[in-house]
């Protein structure tokens, strides 16, 4: 008890009787009987208000997250939502779709369509042209 051996513990028990005298021991072990519960008692009510204290600590180390990421949430839905920035995108899909139309326009008419004829060419017949010799 409390790290004491038996030895340790009579030596105080002769001690309390030589001080407090046989009629004055029962009364002085019942109020250090009271003194210790007592303690054991606040102790253990200390014990659980700081575990629950530091449970209430984690709650709202987690309420505090939630919120956060709420917020974050809600400033991303204000951002895909917002008027100003869906017509400003709106408008460069539609600028590239007419600068994409305009390019692909210019390309046609840059390029000379080759006609296909089902008829058939003639062919020449090439003459060999006769090179001097030297």
């Amino acid at each position: 008890m409390f790290g004491m051996g038996f030895t340790e513990i009579l030596i105080i028990a002769v001690i309390a009787i030589i001080f407090l005298g046989p009629d004055k021991l029962p009364s002085a072990m019942v109020e250090i009987a009271k003194f210790f519960r007592n303690a054991k008692k606040t102790i253990g009510t200390v014990k659980d208000s700081i575990e629950e204290e530091m449970n209430v600590k984690d709650i709202k180390q987690e309420a505090l997250a939630y919120r956060k990421e709420l917020l974050d949430a809600s400033d991303e839905l204000k951002k895909a939502t917002d008027s100003s920035q869906i017509n400003s995108k709106l408008s460069k899909i539609g600028d590239d779709i007419i600068h994409d139309i305009k390019d692909k326009e210019t390309v046609q008419d840059s390029e000379k369509p080759e006609e296909i004829t089902f008829e058939k060419k003639n062919k020449k017949s090439k003459k060999k042209e006769e090179t001097p010799y030297v």
